[in-house]
């Protein structure tokens, strides 16, 4: 296929230095108005504390902490607005209707085929007790879906649930090598640059990833808020395709968006990641895709 791969079971986990809103309430796919966090996958201690290994949903699984994933409609064939319909089996054995809300928003909802193309990011509304989406497929071949969800009371807000099923659309596949690591990517009119260029992550190490967004004149980017935050990043294993989220340290705040956006992620094994950054210009929200080589 084109792409070197490491045979890793596990997938990353992502050290995001979450901010605390002064009314307490720490989000985990996404930080209120004034307070960035991370999500899945994601250990928040206070700036310069030791790292937990504190297990974590990634997606990997359709169930976990009691919680359940059912498919009731996926994908089957090619489409702009195909249909998804699933319900989360909560650990009274019925569907659950409300959650916890975090980055605006009761679910996410993400796509990824296993070549880590056709990315989708959606939010899914309630219809009685089922969960309805639609996402957008171009090509054939195995994908999977998580939903990611704070239970409605819980205490650890920096660990939300990621349940997560496979499912294949039939017909002809147009394989896509995975890009090597590069230090710009494109979003549109806007260009993405790693200041760091193409270095990679130390594994089991605290790493700093900053990405600076410029405009066609090479000017920053007038960043507004998306879902709560300058940007949101997704991390995909490549091979064990497990997920993980977080935000960048800075807050939104009416200082205006900073000239460079930055994380701290630990990664717990070697081996190939694909970055997606989402941000938004102007109400429009464009995608930026890397990709790092833990080593």
């Amino acid at each position: 296929m084109g792409r070197v791969r490491w045979a890793v079971e596990a997938g990353i986990v992502i050290v995001g230095l979450a901010i605390v809103a002064a009314i307490a309430v720490v989000v985990s796919f996404g930080p209120s108005s004034s307070a960035p966090g991370g999500h899945a996958g994601m250990i928040m201690p206070p700036a310069g504390a030791p790292t937990s290994t504190t297990p974590h949903s990634d997606g990997l699984t359709d169930s976990d902490g009691g919680f359940r994933l059912k498919t009731l409609a996926v994908p089957k064939a090619r489409g702009q607005e195909q249909p998804v319909a699933f319900q989360i089996i909560g650990p009274g054995g019925t569907p659950e209707r409300r959650f916890t809300e975090n980055a605006t928003k009761q679910i996410h909802f993400f796509v990824v085929r296993d070549d880590m193309t056709g990315y989708q990011h959606r939010h899914p509304v309630l219809d009685g007790d089922i969960w309805h989406t639609t996402v957008a497929i171009t090509d054939g071949g195995s994908y999977r879906m998580y939903a990611e969800f704070v239970p409605l009371g819980s205490t650890d807000l920096t660990h939300p649930t990621v349940l997560g099923a496979p499912f294949v659309v039939a017909g002809s596949t147009a394989v896509a090598p995975l890009p090597p690591p590069a230090a710009t990517a494109t979003a549109g009119p806007f260009t993405v640059t790693r200041p760091d260029g193409p270095t990679q992550p130390q594994v089991k190490q605290i790493n700093q990833l900053r990405f600076a967004i410029t405009d066609a004149l090479g000017e920053p980017a007038a960043l507004g808020a998306h879902l709560g935050a300058y940007a949101h990043l997704s991390a995909f294993n490549t091979i064990s395709m497990s997920v993980t989220h977080l935000h960048p340290l800075q807050p939104l705040g009416d200082g205006g968006p900073p000239r460079e956006l930055t994380f701290h992620a630990q990664f717990a094994e070697r081996g190939e990641h694909r970055l997606f950054l989402e941000f938004a210009v102007a109400g429009v929200v464009r995608l930026a895709e890397f990709t790092l080589f833990v080593t």
